[in-house]
């Protein structure tokens, strides 16, 4: 065989395990969801329940008893991490990694790819939220088999990625805000690492993030402008190879037709 056969079959190989990949995680997301709504819903039936025997029950014939749930009840409602959900990993969470894990300072990482290693610096410091959220997706190995599902070549210019699922749509369980650390200008320089969101949604952010490969202008809508948190230090040139292959469907915005695998993310 070839060495460009066998490329191409390696490539084939890859695409079939991260399209299985991506089938097992929504599999995962769709029981989870399913778990927490159930129990949402018992704990709400279970206050319902109180609250009619409460007020049906009279105190020595006198007259009704003030309806009130009782305490388990209430402190199940406060307390969403009690539900029956597998917590194991942050992408389970329904409540973001603290500001505080982000430690206040650099970080250096090295996201692997099929296409080659990019180096990044996370800036703890101005944006510690989103620090924080990367840096702990990353430690549970979160992005690990993934690929990038977007890429932007006219008006802006971006690689997005950081969605499990692959359709743009996916992320962790939780979602965090509001916007850090973003340009004033509305301009992101070549090399800036920046958190995706739905747009006019300060509160959306979650694990998908982009990748500014020339410099654009992007920008702000009503929740703000986009949370720079850091930039590229080395292999940025992967990213704009990706971009002159363009789309798979010959746009100008869609999934890239050079693909790129994140095979792993290393902190430090």
């Amino acid at each position: 065989m070839t060495s460009k056969k066998q490329s191409k079959a390696y490539e084939q190989k890859r695409h079939e395990q991260l399209e299985l990949k991506i089938e097992q995680t929504k599999a995962r997301q769709q029981r989870n969801r399913k778990i927490v709504a159930l129990s949402v819903a018992g704990v709400a039936l279970a206050a319902l329940i109180t609250m009619i025997v409460l007020a049906l029950t009279s105190d020595d014939g006198a007259g009704a008893a003030s309806p009130s749930p009782s305490p388990s009840a209430t402190e199940n409602a406060a307390a969403p991490e009690e539900l029956d959900v597998d917590t194991a990993g942050w992408a389970n969470s329904l409540t973001p990694p603290d500001a505080a894990l982000a430690e206040g300072r650099l970080w250096t990482v090295e996201i692997d790819t099929n296409q080659g290693p990019i180096t990044v610096e996370l800036d703890g410091v101005n944006a510690p939220l989103a620090v924080a959220s990367f840096v702990s997706l990353a430690q549970d190995g979160f992005f690990d088999s993934t690929d990038c599902h977007r890429i932007v070549t006219s008006g802006i210019y971006v690689l997005q990625c950081g969605d499990p699922t692959g359709t743009g749509t996916g992320g962790p369980a939780y979602r965090f805000g509001p916007p850090e650390n973003t340009p004033a200008d509305d301009t992101y320089p070549a090399g800036t690492l920046a958190m995706a969101r739905v747009g006019n949604d300060a509160n959306s952010m979650g694990s998908q993030f982009f990748v500014v490969y020339e410099d654009s202008v992007i920008p702000s809508d009503t929740a703000g402008g986009y949370t720079v948190f850091g930039e590229v230090t080395q292999g940025l040139a992967i990213v704009e190879d990706v971009a002159q292959a363009g789309t798979i469907t010959g746009t100008t915005d869609g999934r890239p037709a050079q693909s790129v695998i994140i095979n792993e993310v290393s902190v430090s």
